[in-house]
């Protein structure tokens, strides 16, 4: 390399030796990818400073700041040109009649024509009206001044006369033109301010407009200005859009069509409860199911969770009822109980209805038992026992209706009713299964024997309540006659017992209450769930099982229990029933449940077995072939002093139906009277005393007891 290197200036002597360059390093000795040329590098360098510079938070400000105020500015002209055409044009009346022919409803299509036609009219009359102002503003100039100079001579000529002086005579009329110039020379001084200042105040007054609307995006707006859309007041624009948004080709082509006047379609947005309730009149062409089908990405497009917008079918043809919740009003508990909070509460199994939660509008939400099976279900551990706990504690404090309970979680959610029902069977096992079997049977033959009793023979409400029913439909339990307890087949025990319940029951006050969970065919059979009056329904994993719980009819109508979130909706249940009060047109309605803990249900079980007369609650279904009837009788008559034949009977036969399912008063009197122990009068109604019982049953010889053979 240094043969190459060429001197810039002439050596003076050329003759003496040339000194020798440093040594250079070779080029491999330096990394190709550093070895960058000059202006590479300073290209690279400005780079890195412009992209800095644009980067630099005083240039996003800047750049914010700017586009912000121009928004402002082209936003602003664009709506005071929009409302100066609309006021000169028929504008508004074709978009709106655009909006009701998409939307189907002609009738008010015809409306909106019939106001185009006048505004035409009258402002074609005005512009006629125009072609003869000219000749009517001479007209009126002339007379105008002509009177006006009148006027001031008379004005003038009574000023002459009182002063005496003929010349002011015209002093009115120089007054007038000294006027006149004066406003000239004001307008010749303020003209040309004015016409500087004037496209300013127009700039000025557009961006006020512009500034009031919202004309700039959200990212060009100041930190503290800056509001998210999450939980934003639901407005016309803001449930057009999302309609539109949600990706139905003909809904969105019909709302295109529409332009500004989408919000025709909408009804007035009322405030419901802990939300807003809005029905939509969908455009032709589109199905109510599309709308439905499409649910969580209309609650995203309205800003709001899946679980806060709800869509079911009034009673109008082609509309759609929104209930939208205002963001996070859902997650917030509701208050407690009236079964808690009100001690004097009592019940009516007849024309009383319980309470038992708050509706999504947040109006109070009451059940009626009155001749209705129940079926409810859901997800473990979801609140399903609590919800129908809480209806069966109000109910109990009606003393006239008795419980036949068998709980096969059996872990005491339903062990204050010891003392209430007079069945209480608590327990998981195929033991427990069988002995809940056996009390659904007797259920069976109670139910036979009242339907074969004389006509217009009044009964007492009896319920016969299976918690975890599935466990009795899934139970491999075979009994000595070889027929299956559980199972869905026509040889099943309990299928057949809940069947016929279902099938006769209601008409004699017998009523049948189940409760199960993840509802499939074989854990709850189809004539099973579809044999219920109330269906109930808490969160559900697929429709297909919301189906199956609450039927066909109600998912179409808009019921939904899949997509309830499970663990945050607990208590949330989705109900199909006639004995609650459901809008007109809807075929389910949502209810957020009241809970009641086990130690307030407790207290409530107290108050119920305050207006009962000790009824003893038996544990164990007892097939026994042999009993002591004074013994049961003794039994069965608890702490009480004195109680009814009638529910002495009544507990006798819920003791053992085999041995005294067909007793009648007259076998239990003739039983007590042979131990001088018969029933009496107290109050004008037939009793059986305590006292004397216990006395006959002390004094009985040793001869043996007396039984009854099954």
């Amino acid at each position: 390399m240094t043969d190459n290197v060429v001197p810039l200036f002439k050596d003076p002597d050329p003759g003496r030796e040339q000194p020798t360059a440093p040594p250079v390093p070779p080029m491999a000795a330096v990394p190709e990818a550093t070895a960058k040329p000059r202006p590479v590098r300073v290209f690279v360098r400005t780079g890195r400073a412009v992209v800095g510079a644009v980067k630099h938070e005083r240039t996003r400000q800047a750049g914010r700041l700017t586009v912000r105020h121009g928004s402002y500015v082209i936003g602003g002209t664009r709506i005071v040109a929009r409302r100066a055409w609309d006021g000169r044009t028929g504008a508004r009346y074709e978009r709106l009649l655009r909006a009701a022919e998409a939307a189907g409803n002609y009738e008010a299509a015809g409306e909106w024509e019939e106001r185009l036609h006048r505004f035409r009219e009258q402002r074609h009359k005005r512009r006629m009206d125009l072609l003869t102002a000219p000749e009517k503003l001479v007209k009126g100039a002339a007379y105008g001044a002509g009177g006006s100079i009148g006027v001031l001579i008379a004005i003038g000529i009574a000023l002459a006369i009182a002063n005496k002086d003929v010349t002011d005579v015209v002093t009115p009329l120089m007054a007038l033109v000294e006027l006149i110039r004066l406003l000239v020379t004001l307008v010749t001084i303020l003209w040309g301010p004015l016409v500087a200042i004037g496209p300013w105040l127009a700039l000025a007054g557009v961006w006020a407009v512009g500034r009031q609307r919202g004309a700039a995006p959200q990212w060009a707006l100041p930190a503290t200005a800056r509001t998210s859309d999450a939980g934003a007041p639901i407005t016309p624009s803001i449930v057009v859009t999302a309609l539109r948004d949600l990706g139905i080709a003909t809904l969105r082509k019909a709302i295109k069509e529409m332009g500004d006047a989408g919000a025709a379609m909408l009804g007035p947005i009322r405030i419901a409860g802990c939300g807003v309730e809005v029905d939509v009149t969908l455009p032709s062409g589109v199905e109510t199911a599309e709308i439905q089908g499409r649910r969580k990405k209309l609650a995203e497009n309205l800003n709001r969770h899946g679980h806060e917008v709800f869509i079911t079918i009034p009673e109008a043809a082609r509309t759609i009822r929104l209930w939208i919740a205002d963001s996070g009003a859902l997650d917030e508990p509701i208050g407690p109980s009236p079964l808690v909070t009100d001690e004097t509460i009592s019940a009516d199994y007849i024309k009383g209805k319980a309470p038992w939660g708050q509706d999504l509008r947040g109006d109070a939400a009451e059940l009626s038992p009155y001749q209705r099976h129940l079926l409810i279900t859901g997800k473990s551990n979801q609140g399903k026992t609590a919800a129908m706990r809480s209806l069966a504690l109000w109910l109990a404090l009606d003393r006239r209706v008795e419980f036949r309970i068998a709980d096969l979680k059996g872990v005491g959610d339903w062990g204050m009713y010891d003392g209430i029902a007079t069945v209480l069977i608590q327990g998981p096992t195929d033991e427990h299964v069988i002995e809940a079997t056996e009390m659904v049977e007797a259920v069976v033959a109670e139910m036979e024997r009242r339907i074969q009793a004389p006509p217009g023979t009044k009964f007492t409400p009896l319920i016969c309540l299976v918690d975890e029913a599935q466990i009795a439909f899934m139970s491999p339990a075979v009994g000595d006659d070889k027929r299956p307890y559980g199972g869905t087949k026509a040889t099943s025990r309990y299928f057949q017992a809940v069947r016929k319940i279902h099938n006769q029951g209601r008409a004699v006050d017998v009523l049948m209450w189940q409760g199960t969970q993840d509802p499939t065919n074989e854990n709850l059979p189809k004539l099973v769930r579809e044999g219920a009056h109330t269906r109930i329904s808490l969160v559900l994993g697929t429709e297909s099982q919301a189906r199956m719980a609450l039927g066909d009819n109600a998912v179409e109508g808009g019921a939904a229990p899949h997509m309830l979130r499970q663990g945050l909706d607990k208590g949330t249940v989705v109900v199909a029933s006639d004995g609650i009060k459901i809008p007109v047109g809807q075929a389910s309605i949502t209810v957020r449940t009241h809970y009641i803990d086990t130690e307030a249900a407790t207290v409530i079980a107290e108050r119920a077995k305050a207006l009962r007369d000790g009824v003893t609650t038996l544990h164990v279904i007892d097939s026994g072939e042999e009993r002591d009837a004074l013994a049961d009788i003794f039994g069965v008559l608890g702490d009480a002093p004195r109680v009814l034949t009638a529910d002495v009977l009544k507990r006798l036969s819920a003791l053992s139906e085999k041995t005294y399912g067909t007793w009648t008063p007259g076998d239990l009197k003739q039983v007590l009277e042979e131990v001088g122990a018969g029933p009496y009068k107290s109050d004008g109604r037939m009793v059986v005393g305590r006292e004397r019982v216990a006395r006959a049953l002390a004094n009985r010889d040793g001869e043996g007891s007396t039984s009854a053979e099954a």
